[in-house]
């Protein structure tokens, strides 16, 4: 009887003690804090196609145990269903609270960009920011199908893309950002600025093109819609644009270099062969040589009413320049500039 009773007590202290342990086992798989890092909360970014050992490499630095999260996951089905997207763990987490994390909804993140010169360059800028690569965000914005669709060319699809910040899943699709950025570009045509397309007689395409060069023109805002004024002013009279950016666009396009830094522009610079250098050709570019900005977009269709032809930077104003009504008055003010740049130096 007495060594029944042992045998029971040996049995249950057992039970206890597996009981026990697996009470430790779960609680530390699931519910024990197994964050490492000493921020109150990091991001984790699961790139599309990554598989649970991608997940577990990414997770290693900021764990405390890597194989009870692998445990946990493996309990909880997420080691066979990855998801991409941004996620964020806070400080003190449990893997349970992990794991539901990463299975959950993605997070978004603001997307800016600006100045870009190139559909390329934008391409590259987006990349930084969201899942896509470079080469699949370029491909999307080059679709064939996509550009006869919407009437856009490859050497204006640029002009589609309207700078400001955008909310977007960090795991978007590259298809699905360029369709998001079609809307907004549909939605910042309303029928206020569709009007002055038609008063200008201009599609939106040309207005963003004539905007690209105003805004390499000048920096100064506040003397956009007078530049913008010079150019329709040409346009009207059917006279070359004569525009100094277009021509360093020519020139970069040529050298196959756009962090070329071209601060003079040379007379025989002016001859290069290309359907950019508005020296000889007439009418505008075949597209954008820069992603202008909302307000350059408005100073051509808020343009300055005024009868200037001519213009060149003032020596005595840095940013701004001297505008004159005929050729008399611009070869006076360009010599003003001419003297000031052979002063100082600056011959390229």
């Amino acid at each position: 009887m007495i060594y029944r009773k042992k045998i029971l007590t040996v049995i249950l202290l057992i039970g206890l003690a597996f009981g026990v342990y697996f009470v430790y086992m779960f609680s530390k798989t699931f519910f024990w804090d197994n964050t490492v890092f000493e921020q109150k909360k990091v991001y984790v970014f699961i790139n599309e196609g990554d598989d649970f050992n991608e997940v577990k490499a990414l997770l290693t630095p900021l764990l405390k145990s890597i194989s009870d999260f692998s445990a946990a996951a493996y309990k909880k089905g997420y080691s066979t269903r990855v998801k991409s997207g941004k996620f964020v763990i806070t400080k003190g987490s449990n893997n349970n609270e992990i794991i539901n994390v990463l299975r959950g909804k993605s997070l978004t993140v603001r997307v800016t960009f600006n100045n870009q010169e190139r559909i390329e360059n934008l391409a590259g800028r987006v990349a930084q920011q969201i899942g896509p690569d470079s080469i699949a965000l370029l491909k999307a914005f080059l679709d064939t199908n996509f550009l006869k669709v919407k009437g856009f060319t490859r050497e204006n699809a640029l002009g589609m893309y309207l700078p400001n910040s955008y909310d977007f899943f960090w795991n978007t699709t590259a298809e699905n950002f360029r369709d998001k950025m079609w809307l907004s570009y549909q939605n910042f045509w309303i029928e206020d600025r569709k009007q002055k397309l038609v008063d200008l007689g201009m599609t939106s395409l040309e207005v963003i093109s004539l905007a690209a060069i105003v805004q390499k023109e000048t920096q100064k805002v506040d003397e956009r819609p007078r530049v913008a004024g010079v150019y329709l002013n040409r346009l009207k009279r059917n006279m070359k644009l004569q525009a100094d950016p277009t021509v360093i666009y020519a020139m970069k396009l040529k050298l196959k270099n756009f962090d070329t830094v071209i601060k003079r522009v040379l007379y025989e610079d002016l001859e290069i062969k290309s359907p950019y250098n508005t020296y000889q050709n007439k009418g505008l570019p075949p597209g954008p040589i820069t992603m202008p900005d909302i307000s350059s977009i408005n100073a051509i269709l808020n343009a300055e009413n005024h009868r200037y032809l001519y213009f060149v930077a003032n020596p005595y104003k840095p940013g701004y320049h001297l505008f004159s009504k005929n050729g008399k008055e611009h070869n006076k003010n360009k010599k003003k500039y001419t003297d000031w740049l052979n002063r100082n130096r600056v011959y390229r």
